[in-house]
């Protein structure tokens, strides 16, 4: 069953449209990757969807047919700009903004607890705001995005400012949540985290949707047209080949760029001839980050970020 649902949607500003006959749902339980790079209307979307703007033309609605603004107080949104009361220590700021969100003290406390346990920030509980590192802040944005169990929650960048190990926190931390029924809209300009977590994908471009799928879906209709070479030697020789679009050489270790999936055997074949020890040949589907690329270029734009 759909948990959101949009249709048609229309956003201008003036002369500008910002966003164009956007329609798409989003299922419950899945984590949904809303992509496209600068200015393609992600933000006026989303801003949309939790009813801070209106769309002029078009519907959103929310399981079957709820408005948005019956719906609010079911979603958790964790903005790109990140705000909490510097002054304030850590409990304190949860605890405020829980019971914004409905929540009774004595609930709260007993969900901030467990929080700050799964974010490993226990003893920073009586800390100020001010005092916290940007990742351990960012975490505790995360908590009060999520503390009250929305049904629908949408992150803006999510990992920033983040190391690697809290950002796999994070990640499980969503996976879980996603398990446990939550739905999550996840925009974000580090494709490599999409590819980990998102069940479908919307990439955006100039206020137009140019591709909505499963994920899986996305990278078959792509093709396999990369593949990975492991040799020994130079790939000189074959530099200059018909099949082959681009070759990022790494010495001993190259992901070429075909002019089609099928050329993948002419490579081969060039690679024997040319006297080249190959140790491994593998044929690759294109990363994300491939598509969304050939996507934004094939409709006349170019791309700063992903976001």
């Amino acid at each position: 069953m759909n948990l959101l649902q949009l249709e048609n949607v229309y956003k201008r500003f003036g002369d500008f449209t910002a966003v164009s006959d956007i329609s798409f749902s989003i299922e419950k339980g899945t984590v949904y990757g809303l992509l496209g790079p600068n200015g393609a209307g992600k933000t006026t979307t989303l801003r949309m969807i939790m009813d801070i703007i209106a769309p002029d033309a078009g519907s959103i609605t929310f399981s079957g047919d709820r408005q948005a603004r019956d719906f609010l107080d079911q979603i958790g949104y964790l903005p790109e700009e990140r705000g909490l009361y510097r002054k304030m220590k850590v409990q304190d700021v949860i605890l405020f903004i829980a019971e914004l969100k409905g929540l009774y003290k004595q609930q709260a406390l007993t969900e901030i607890e467990l929080w700050l346990e799964k974010m490993h920030l226990s003893e920073w509980a009586n800390k100020r705001i001010d005092e916290l590192s940007k990742g351990m802040a960012q975490k505790i944005q995360f908590i009060t995005t999520v503390i009250h169990k929305p049904e629908l929650i949408i992150l803006d960048e999510p990992f920033s400012g983040l190391d690697p190990i809290n950002m796999t926190l994070l990640k499980d931390l969503m996976l879980e949540l996603r398990d446990n029924g939550s739905t999550i809209i996840f925009s974000t300009h580090v494709m490599e985290q999409v590819e980990k977590l998102c069940d479908r994908i919307c990439l955006i471009h100039q206020g137009k949707v140019l591709l909505e799928d499963e994920l899986r879906a996305v990278k078959q209709a792509f093709g396999k047209n990369s593949v990975e070479i492991e040799y020994l030697g130079s790939l000189e020789p074959i530099r200059d080949s018909d099949y082959i679009q681009r070759i990022n050489d790494f010495g001993q270790y190259a992901e070429v760029k075909l002019k089609s999936p099928d050329d993948y055997r002419f490579v081969l074949q060039e690679l024997v001839e040319k006297g080249i020890d190959v140790t491994r040949f593998e044929l690759m589907e294109p990363t994300l980050h491939e598509i969304f690329v050939q996507s934004v270029e094939t409709h006349g734009g170019t791309v700063q970020n992903a976001k």
